[in-house]
């Protein structure tokens, strides 16, 4: 069952262990890519056009739990945001990797 992407107002949490800044993703995409071969023959993709894509799953990096991947309204987007963020904020500042 594929996973509902995070939107302008929500993000992804773990409901077993809380996390809300490191999840694996596993993604299928159907895409249109023009590649530059350089005389060499190296190619580089310039463009790259996604036609469809799926989030086939989503697993926490804290707890490795696949099915318990859950959107959560963001801090401050739309009602609700009372200004206590500065917990979750410090929770990511580091690094993605990809």
């Amino acid at each position: 069952m594929p996973v509902p992407l995070p939107t302008a107002t929500t993000r992804w949490r773990c409901t077993l262990c809380g996390n809300l800044t490191r999840f694996d993703v596993t993604r299928s995409s159907r895409v249109v890519e023009y590649v530059h071969l350089d005389l060499g023959g190296e190619p580089s993709v310039e463009e790259t056009e996604v036609l469809a894509e799926t989030v086939e799953s989503v697993r926490c990096r804290w707890c490795n739990a696949v099915d318990r991947i859950e959107l959560v309204d963001r801090p401050g987007a739309g009602a609700g945001g009372d200004g206590n963020s500065s917990t979750e904020s410090a929770d990511g500042s580091g690094s993605a990797s990809g």
